[in-house]
């Protein structure tokens, strides 16, 4: 019988500041993170999972994280790999580390990590990418992965198997077809707050030659340059590229309403996180000022209750999930069952670092066995960081190319976890960090 018999804890950042990649108006000068979990156990493989962070925020994240080894360690690997949902449910009902934060904040984020690597043991034990093994799973496996404690005034499970079986019948031609043709991609490479005019214009060419049709820039910081700089950017990539942009929570509703009225001759694709994204009622108020212009937020969401009640309020026209916001592979069902539901397109937050390789899976699968549409969906890219892992994510043309390794993708190269360990490693002893 296989046993898990650690959870090992990395401080794994990557200097990104030194170069303003990342940079927008919230948090000028990122260090992108991996509070990096692996679940070891005694006959392999093992299963790896991160919380992604910005630099600082990995000591307490790799803190939290490890707090959770008492009640990982010693498991039996199959009973854990058979029940993503039971495993899911009893980290986040530990009463104690609850307290902290019901299903919210650090705590929440450190179970995400613990899941996801449990998830990533569990698809390398079936020898699948997970999302193959999600696709693969009947409607009733499905719906058992979903804590439905407070969204059965939304959506129940019954309405879920219902969603669920009426997708199962295209399950094949689906799978099929997105081996052929990959999943539509935009970027924000172009768009970060810190580089200038010029860059950010070749940047923005580059990507249309790649064969991205959608381009996300960030805005917020000041209202000239912003115009300025879409400007540049509508100049760069002519009118039939759609640009999207990003204020990252900056403002309050009425700036929000006032400076989006502004940008509005440049025909926003959407606005993403234009408050806090825990104001439900700023994001409806926000819509209704902003339209035809999407609102868009998801990125830190912190629980599948507050994307239920963005959803219930009309209060966004784009759901934008995140693979380590949230607790996992298993609570990111629910929420993809709930924008189904609802019928608010999906495009998964992504870029930082390995957040591209774990979100790919969750669209894929939303693709295949849940709402069964690629249309008006796409999953962000960013060109940050992949050379660091073990099974890097594949483009062509502006499009994501399906897994085919076995795991989640999380796993981080040994060599690169040596390399950028903090405070330590060689990638920060030369001069320090950024």
């Amino acid at each position: 019988m296989s046993r898990i018999v650690s959870l090992t804890v990395e401080d794994v950042r990557f200097p990104t500041s030194r170069e303003l990649d990342g940079s927008d108006a919230m948090n000028p000068d990122p260090d992108y993170s991996a509070a990096y979990a692996v679940l070891r156990t005694d006959d392999g493989p093992d299963g790896h999972g991160f919380a992604f962070t910005i630099g600082r925020g990995n000591d307490v994240q790799c803190a939290a994280i490890g707090l959770l080894a008492e009640l990982v360690v010693g498991r039996d690997t199959e009973a854990v790999c058979a029940d993503l949902g039971g495993f899911s449910r009893e980290l986040l009902a530990d009463s104690q580390l609850r307290w902290l934060g019901p299903e919210k904040g650090i705590m929440h984020m450190a179970v995400g990590a613990v899941v996801n690597a449990a998830w990533d043991l569990a698809s390398k034990r079936a020898g699948l990418p997970v999302w193959r093994l999600l696709s693969g799973m009947t409607p009733e496996q499905l719906v058992d992965l979903v804590d439905w404690r407070y969204l059965t005034d939304a959506l129940t499970p019954d309405e879920a198997l219902g969603l669920l079986r009426a997708a199962e019948p295209g399950r094949a031609e689906r799978t099929a077809r997105l081996e052929r043709e990959g999943y539509p991609a935009y970027t924000t490479s172009p768009g970060w707050l810190g580089y200038d005019d010029e860059k950010l214009a070749r940047l923005a060419r580059e990507a249309v030659a790649d064969g991205f049709d959608l381009i996300k820039l960030k805005v917020g910081a000041d209202l000239e340059d912003d115009i300025r700089r879409l400007a540049v950017a509508r100049e760069a990539v002519g009118p039939d590229i759609r640009i999207a942009v990003d204020a990252n929570q900056r403002w309050s509703v009425p700036e929000a309403v006032e400076w989006l009225a502004r940008l509005k001759e440049f025909d926003p694709w959407f606005i993403e996180e234009p408050t806090s994204p825990d104001d439900v009622l700023g994001h409806a108020a926000i819509r209704r000022a902003a339209a035809p212009m999407r609102v868009a937020t998801g990125e830190h969401v912190q629980n599948r209750v507050i994307f239920k009640q963005l959803l219930q309020a009309e209060a966004i026209d784009v759901l934008q999930l995140d693979a380590t916001r949230v607790a996992g592979v298993s609570e990111n069902v629910a929420v993809l069952l709930l924008a189904a539901k609802f019928g608010v397109p999906v495009y998964p937050h992504a870029g930082g670092v390995g957040l591209c390789e774990l979100v790919q899976h969750l669209a894929m699968f939303d693709y295949v066995a849940v709402s069964g549409s690629m249309a008006e969906r796409s999953i962000e890219y960013v060109d940050h960081l992949h050379e660091h892992f073990a099974v890097p994510v594949r483009m062509r043309a502006g499009r994501y190319l399906p897994p085919a390794a076995p795991g989640s993708g999380a796993e981080i190269l040994e060599e690169s976890r040596r390399r950028f360990r903090y405070p330590d490693g060689p990638g920060w002893s030369a001069d320090g960090g950024a």
